[in-house]
């Protein structure tokens, strides 16, 4: 039986690049993947974005009210019938791998979409995400994959006093900021018009009590 993955840590840990790597060793076994990312994440467009700097588009969107298992189905179709697709590698066209990117901005009912992917359509899916936002809340998506997907695994990053990081903090302006919305991508949160530039630090549980004054969520 397929599984559904999630691979999750704090920003900066190297999720986006670890996803990648994923595709290219999929592919250079000859197989095929798709890869996708929620529609709300602007940073990049339609393009998954290492802070290495390799950067890869992105097979589908999936928008907030979108059917994920419906959009995967219609790109697995497409790509069986591209078997004279000079771009794809040779061998079985069939997709070995579903992967996602920014798998935190999911709705429970698309995270239980990857798993029916896993499960009755026999298609891996490899999440990657975040936890908590930056009130050390968890994000739907994730606290959905961590209830049922299969397979758990933490990617570590260092905060800034070499500590292991676990929360993520956001900076507006030079600052940090305990107040707003959930989501917020690079330039501000979402629905808002401030134009300060919006930025995240990873953080261990005693540089995050120390930034917010005492304050957990």
């Amino acid at each position: 039986m397929a599984k559904l993955y999630f691979r999750y840590g704090a920003m900066n840990s190297g999720k986006s690049t670890s996803l990648l790597q994923a595709a290219y060793n999929y592919e250079e076994r000859g197989q095929h993947v798709l890869l996708a990312k929620p529609a709300i994440d602007t940073k990049g467009a339609s393009e998954i974005e290492s802070r290495l700097g390799v950067t890869r588009p992105v097979d589908f969107l999936i928008g907030p009210d979108d059917d994920a298992r419906a959009l995967f189905a219609e790109h697995r179709a497409r790509m069986q019938h591209s078997s004279d697709d000079e771009l794809l590698p040779a061998g079985p066209t069939d997709v070995a791998c579903l992967l996602i990117d920014e798998a935190q901005f999911l709705t429970p009912l698309q995270v239980d979409d990857l798993f029916r992917i896993a499960v009755e359509d026999g298609i891996p899916v490899m999440a990657y995400g975040i936890r908590n936002d930056f009130l050390t809340h968890a994000f739907p998506g994730s606290a959905r994959l961590l209830a049922i997907a299969h397979s758990l695994e933490e990617l570590k990053t260092i905060c800034r006093c070499g500590r292991k990081a676990v929360f993520n903090g956001r900076v507006v302006g030079g600052r940090f900021v305990f107040d707003g919305d959930q989501v917020a991508i690079d330039e501000g949160a979402i629905g808002s018009a401030s134009p300060e530039l919006t930025t995240y630090e990873s953080l261990c549980g005693t540089c995050y009590l120390e930034e917010s004054g005492g304050r957990l969520g």
